[in-house]
């Protein structure tokens, strides 16, 4: 189902991931690590190319519109040589929303109601935080996002969305997926089926 090359970048770090805080929709920007972060992505990015034979304006780049995502995709270009606004940015690649959980810590939910919590781990997939979204209903939108790509793409967008995208490319059943890791400050290939990360 892969039929073009993803190049994937979660943003980098926020003070809220550093916190622990559910972001989901929020708009929270990078902090000085996660620039770093980002910069660090460009440089992985730029060796990948390289080892391929390819060239930086070979490829499609797009980001999901808040600003942690757009912000990393900046400072990517900006690193490349190519200019910092001159991308697609789309609603389909926003973080799973979190609803009623946004801003809380997982701990704050689980002094909420542990049960949820436990329900939500051994179900991720399905699972609907209060006012939020499943993985299923995010691998929709990522699906219909990257069922209307035409070539290779470099992609800035979220963990949630990394690992919706992981399920619906078929890369790992759907329950796995909702657990994969999608780390900052790495760059992940989507190609032939298959993930692969890169540091």
């Amino acid at each position: 189902m892969t039929r073009h090359t993803l190049y994937y970048i979660r943003h980098g770090l926020t003070d809220w991931n550093a916190e622990g805080r559910l972001q989901g929709g929020r708009d929270i920007p990078l902090n000085d690590h996660g620039r770093a972060q980002a910069a660090a992505c460009a440089e992985i990015l730029r060796d990948l190319l390289t080892r391929d034979g390819r060239g930086v304006a070979d490829f499609h780049y797009v980001s999901s519109p808040l600003v942690r995502a757009s912000e990393t995709m900046d400072i990517v270009r900006k690193a490349l040589g190519l200019p910092a606004g001159a991308y697609a940015r789309d609603e389909r690649l926003k973080e799973i929303a979190f609803g009623d959980w946004e801003g809380l810590t997982y701990r704050d939910v689980l002094d909420r109601d542990k049960a949820v919590v436990d329900h939500r781990e051994s179900a991720k997939w399905l699972f609907r935080p209060p006012g939020g979204e499943t993985y299923e209903e995010v691998a929709r939108r990522v699906g219909a996002w990257h069922a209307s790509l035409d070539r290779d793409t470099v992609v800035t967008a979220h963990g949630g969305t990394g690992r919706a995208l992981v399920g619906y490319l078929g890369v790992a059943p759907p329950e796995e997926a909702a657990h994969h890791p999608i780390e900052q400050g790495v760059v992940y290939v989507f190609s032939e089926g298959r993930i692969i990360k890169y540091a």
